[in-house]
Parts: structure tokens; C-alpha cells; sequence
């Protein structure tokens, strides 16, 4: 495994040579010429090393297109951009990878040497207190996708017995994450730092909520199964996210963003500055003049939202202006819901987060000075690599600034802000959690799906007048816990949670298996010019993997695919690992 001898082995001075150098964490500082024993002696010292896991932390895939394909291992989103093994059920045990330690013992050797720092602990606590929080990152997705994982918390030799040893189960290493967190949480200081591009206490107390709301869910919904743990205690873990969820909410620095626009007021995921916006908690900064710019724009204006597309399934999940489904429990269509025989029928009368999030006929798609250019029509004739394939185009993070995006040859020259964590999840995660331990009241879905619907005009979730939904996803579990896992959906799509909340509620069996994912209806009004011959098609609706798949599913594998195969490299290298569930050869 990587923790092993020279891929292991992190110098000192190889940390260093990659740490960024400005508060704003933009500028790179030259630090070839310190040694091992200059350092440690000052609050720079130790800022300046933390300032490396910030650039690198939060990316999946490659920083120009993460945003789109974030769901792409879902029923939310298809991509073109990378095979979907996961849900296709085609992965093979890898020859080698994995589980990478080196940043891991990077963060170690920062908390096994930060006390010699010459400065009072006052000043540079805060910086202790961001190495706890990343060691706790990295680990955290290294249980999501791995489970069981070697929990070690010092630096390694090359002969340190750790480097063989056994894996730790996965409930152990979350209670270490929680400890590492609450130190976190004890140290790092209150409210937006830099404007919300450095890490505060309640980032970490989001974080530590979302760790141990993934703990308890998991081992409820697993239980029994080969992915469950020894002496599970969901409840626990549960209590612990909606205890730090709630520190968030009380502690008065955040609230969900809102101008009283409800058809536009959710709009905002691509904005150039989140410093003023009380809801975005954590964020990352482009500026071009530090050369530092991204690819979203540019996907988003030429490239049919970076050959991705939203499902048919996501679309149904929006609920009607009334707050009821489109189809009412007695089996009738809601009389407010138009149809989906084209796409001004399927916006209308619908929650108004569908407009802000999926492209529309007649919706601003770029502005140029006086002059709007308007979305017409999704791209579903244009290459693999830059076409829509479901008729469901992204807009949630568009800008319709065109300076984001002026050619092929200038990809990477965006600036608009990335979201990394906002207050919204913070109350779907103490409105789940306390749904999950069996005490939600309707003041607990006051506090946390009201403030959400009322920004976008919508009726709020009344607990004693749920209306039935005859296509809930989950329909053996309480009506109050499909509407809030709705709520989540809808809210958060396209942030990369879906695929981690459908792990944790072991729940591909509902919506993976079997399931091929489907797109818009193709009409002669959204599509002119077109025949449905050009397509491939299902019934009349866009369905794309039809020619991969043929008449069937997804075949995702439920005894094995929920987590990844250790390599055959790591298992050769330590006797002691063990293969995850349903991988063994």
C-alpha cells in the first residue's frame, strides 16, 4: 500500500516546495531554501505549510469541469465526459492505486511538530486547527470509498510496523475524525475568515455534522449487510450531526440567501465574490492576474454543460407551486402540473428551483452589453463531448458574463466562485438527522425547509399533511423522511452529494439497478428540425445509453459496488489487508 517505503515517504522540504504563500491563497511563496530545522519556529511557519492542503482538498477530477460531472455517479446526471463503471457494474480490481497517504502523513508530521513553534499557542491555534480539519477531510474520503482504512495519526519509517498492519473498521476511524474535529472546532476562530476563503469553526462543525450524518446512516441502512459494522450505533452518530448542525444554525453568522426574488434568488452558484453572502460559509477564489482562473463557463456556453445531462427522474422529483407531487396519492396527475409534452408545459406551476437549475427555452443565457442572447433549445445534436445527451441542460452554475469564457484557446479563463460549503446543508442535515432519530417536530421544519422554500415562494413541508406521493423513492420509510431526502435532492443538486447519499442509504437497489436513465420528451417544439429518427429514443423520450445498455439497466452490483476494490499491489505488498466485500478472487 502507498504508505510503504519511497511512495510513502514524504520529505519535509517536497511539502513545502508546493505551500501557497498569500492570505488569499492565490500566491505561490519560494520556499526551496528552508530546511527541516529553520522551520517550526514561527505562526508563518506553520501558516504557510497548511496553506498547501487548501488548493487540492475539495477537487474531484480536474478543477475545470468538477462542477458538472459532481453528480455523475447518480440517477441524478449523465456524463460523457467519464464512464460510469461504478453504476454500470464494470470496475475490475486495479493492479495498483488506492488509498493515497502521502498528504495524510504530510498533516502528520505538521501535528507532531507544530509545538516547537517559538510563538504563544493563541497565535497560530487557528493553524493547528486546519491540519486537524484536513487530516480529517482526507481520511473521511478515504472511509467513503474504501470503508475500513489503516487509522494512523504520526509520521511512518520505513521500517514502522504500521506500514503492515490491518485495516481499522471504518466506525473506529470515524471516532477519530470526531476528535480531530472537535479540536478543530475548539481552536479555529468564528464567523468568515478572509472573507470565507479560509476555514472557521463552523465549517468544521458542518463538516463534522455531514461526517457523522454519513456514520449513522450507514450503519442504519447496512445493517446486516457485508458492508455493515461490528456493534453499530447509528443513533450516536446521528445525535452527534444534529448537534453540530444545530451549533451552526445558533451561532447566528449564516442564513440562507434570499432578495425576496423567488424566481431568481437561487440563481446564484456563479458569482465572481461570496464574501458578502451570508449563506456560502466556505469558498474558493479565481483571479486572473494571480493566472488562476477555471474551465465552468466555458463548458457551460460551448459545451452543452460539459457533456452532461439531467434525468427524467430528477425532473419528476420537483414538486408543484402547491407544494404537492405531480402525481397525487389517489393516482391522479396534481391538476397544476402542464405535462412534459414540451418544456415551458413541464416548468410551469413547478417549484421554481427547476428553472434555476435546468436550462429553459427563453431563459438569459448570455448578455452582451444591452443584448441577451436566450436558451433555446438543450444540445443534443452536437458532439459526445459537448452534446446534452437528456434534453436537460445544466444552468445552476451559469454566468452570463461572456468574459468567463472567450475561446477554446483561453479555456481556463473563468473566474467565477466555487461554493464549497453553505448553510443550506447545514439544515438539511439537522432536519435529516433528527427525522432519522424519530424527533423532528414541525419547529425543527420551521427552522430548517421552511427558510429554503420560502426563498423560492414555496409552501412549507407540513408534518401532519404530507400528501401522498405514490412515487416516493423509498416508500417503506416514513413520509416525512421521503419529503426531507426530497428537499435534499432538489436543493443540492449538482454539488456532488447525490452518489454519497445514495451509499449511505444503501438505496441503488431503488433507483440503480435495473434502471436506465432517461431524458425529456423529444417534441417538434423544443426541437425543430429534427426527427425522432436522429435520437435514440425510448417511448419518445430521450434515451441516451439505450445503444450501450440495450433493454436493460444499470447493473451495479449490490453485494460489491457500494465500495471500491483495494489493489492487487496493496494486498500483495501487506498480507494483513483484507479485500473489501465482494471483490475477493
Amino acid at each position: 500500500m502507498k504508505i510503504k517505503k519511497s511512495k510513502y515517504i514524504l520529505t519535509l522540504v517536497a511539502s513545502l516546495l508546493v505551500t501557497t504563500g498569500c492570505e488569499d491563497l492565490l500566491n505561490r511563496s519560494p520556499l526551496d531554501e528552508i530546511t527541516t530545522a529553520d522551520y517550526w519556529k514561527t505562526t508563518n511557519d506553520l501558516r504557510l505549510y497548511v496553506n498547501q492542503y487548501y488548493p487540492g482538498a475539495f477537487v474531484k477530477y480536474n478543477d475545470g469541469v468538477h462542477l458538472f460531472i459532481a453528480d455523475g455517479e447518480s440517477d441524478d446526471l449523465i456524463t460523457y465526459l467519464i464512464e460510469n463503471r461504478r453504476l454500470k457494474g464494470t470496475r475490475i480490481i486495479p493492479p495498483t492505486g488506492g488509498w493515497d497517504y502521502s498528504t495524510i502523513r504530510s498533516l502528520n508530521y505538521f501535528l507532531t511538530h507544530y509545538e516547537q513553534c517559538e510563538d504563544d499557542f493563541e497565535q497560530y491555534k487557528a493553524y493547528v486547527g486546519e491540519a486537524l480539519f484536513f487530516r480529517a477531510w482526507f481520511y473521511f474520503m478515504n472511509v467513503q470509498e474504501y470503508g475500513d482504512v489503516p487509522w494512523i495519526d504520526k509520521p511512518l519509517e520505513t521500517d514502522s510496523e504500521e506500514l503492515y498492519m490491518a485495516r481499522t473498521p471504518r466506525n473506529e476511524v470515524i471516532d477519530h475524525l470526531v476528535e480531530d474535529l472537535d479540536r478543530a472546532i475548539e481552536y479555529l476562530p468564528s464567523g468568515k475568515q478572509l472573507g470565507g476563503t479560509r476555514l472557521s469553526r463552523e465549517v468544521a462543525q458542518l463538516f463534522k455534522a455531514r461526517v457523522c450524518l454519513y456514520e449513522g446512516t450507514w450503519e442504519r441502512y447496512h445493517a446486516g449487510s457485508p458492508f455493515g459494522v461490528e456493534n453499530p450505533d447509528p443513533d450516536r452518530y446521528l445525535q452527534l450531526a444534529a448537534d453540530a448542525a444545530l451549533a451552526v444554525i445558533q451561532s447566528g453568522f449564516y442564513s440562507i440567501h434570499s432578495t425576496g426574488d423567488p424566481m431568481w434568488d437561487y440563481f446564484f452558484f456563479a458569482e465572481v465574490d461570496y464574501s458578502a453572502n451570508q449563506e456560502v460559509m466556505f469558498w474558493r477564489k479565481y483571479d486572473m492576474d494571480q493566472s488562476l482562473g477555471n474551465a465552468r463557463q466555458y463548458y457551460m456556453a460551448t459545451g452543452g454543460g460539459a457533456a452532461t445531462g439531467f434525468t427524467k427522474a430528477l425532473v419528476e422529483s420537483y414538486l408543484c407551486t402547491d407544494g404537492r407531487p405531480i402525481t397525487l396519492g389517489n393516482g391522479s396527475p396534481n391538476p397544476l402540473y402542464q405535462g412534459d409534452g414540451d418544456m415551458i408545459s413541464e416548468i410551469t406551476n413547478r417549484d421554481p428551483r427547476f428553472v434555476q437549475t435546468i436550462l429553459t427555452p427563453g431563459f438569459p443565457y448570455q448578455i452582451y452589453g444591452t443584448d441577451t442572447i436566450f436558451f433555446e433549445r438543450a444540445a443534443v445534436d452536437q458532439p459526445t463531448h459537448t452534446s446534452c445527451p437528456t434534453g436537460y441542460q445544466q444552468g445552476k452554475m451559469l454566468s452570463w458574463d461572456p468574459t468567463h469564457h472567450k475561446s477554446p484557446d483561453t479555456i481556463l479563463d473563468g473566474y467565477t466562485g466555487w461554493i464549497l460549503f453553505r448553510f443550506a446543508e447545514v439544515l438539511l442535515m439537522y432536519a435529516e438527522a433528527k427525522a432519522e432519530l424519530g424527533t423532528l417536530t414541525q419547529a425543527d421544519v420551521d427552522m430548517t425547509i421552511k427558510p429554503l422554500r420560502d426563498r423560492v415562494g414555496m409552501p412549507n413541508l407540513d408534518l401532519a399533511n404530507i400528501e401522498a406521493d405514490p412515487n416516493w423513492l423509498f416508500p417503506d420509510l416514513p413520509d416525512y423522511i421521503n419529503e426531507i431526502r426530497r428537499e435534499r435532492r432538489v436543493e443540492l443538486v449538482g454539488e456532488g452529494h447525490r452518489w454519497h447519499d445514495l451509499a449511505r442509504w444503501a438505496a441503488a437497489d431503488e433507483v440503480i439497478v435495473g434502471v436506465r436513465p432517461m431524458g425529456a420528451k423529444f417534441n417538434a417544439i423544443d426541437y425543430p428540425g429534427f426527427q425522432a429518427s436522429d435520437f435514440s429514443l425510448t417511448n419518445g423520450y430521450f434515451d441516451p445509453l439505450k445503444p450501450e445498455m440495450g433493454e436493460g439497466g444499470y447493473a451495479f452490483d449490490l453485494t460489491r459496488d457500494y465500495l471500491s476494490p483495494i489493489s492487487t499491489e496493496e494486498l500483495t505488498l501487506n498480507t494483513n489487508l483484507v479485500q473489501n466485500p465482494g471483490w475477493e478472487e
